[in-house]
């Protein structure tokens, strides 16, 4: 289980934003990766708040990354490898057709999870 907890705020003018609790108090800066297609998205911005363990975090999406069909984005927790949220975009004929949404997420997560799991096993032999 994560020690981070992530709510989003909003998506305006292509930069998704929420905020980021640390429940242990902890106050390094959280280290969050954002990946699209099992690749990065660079300008991740993680700042921190007045209060104490509470950070924003801004994700700008890459124009290119905008098509039609089903975009899957994956917010994780780039210490631990935990998924902390996900959004995505759909336009043109997958919108009729959500269900491709939570596909592709299931997809993303399933290949997460059989990385983490050949690593485990060469860490275990």
């Amino acid at each position: 289980m994560s020690e981070l907890t992530l709510t989003k705020t909003r998506l305006f003018e292509g930069v998704w934003e929420g905020m980021l609790i640390v429940e242990s108090g902890d106050t390094t800066q959280p280290e969050i990766e954002v990946t699209h297609l099992q690749e990065a998205i660079s300008g991740v911005e993680v700042t921190a708040l007045k209060e104490e363990a509470h950070w924003a975090v801004r994700v700008p999406i890459p124009a290119e990354l905008i098509a039609d069909g089903v975009q899957t984005f994956l917010i994780r927790d780039k210490r631990t490898g935990v998924t902390l949220d996900s959004f995505a975009l759909m336009s043109g004929d997958a919108l009729s057709y959500d269900i491709r949404a939570e596909i592709v997420l299931l997809r993303e997560e399933l290949d997460m999870l059989k990385r983490a799991f050949r690593r485990h096993c060469l860490e275990t032999m």
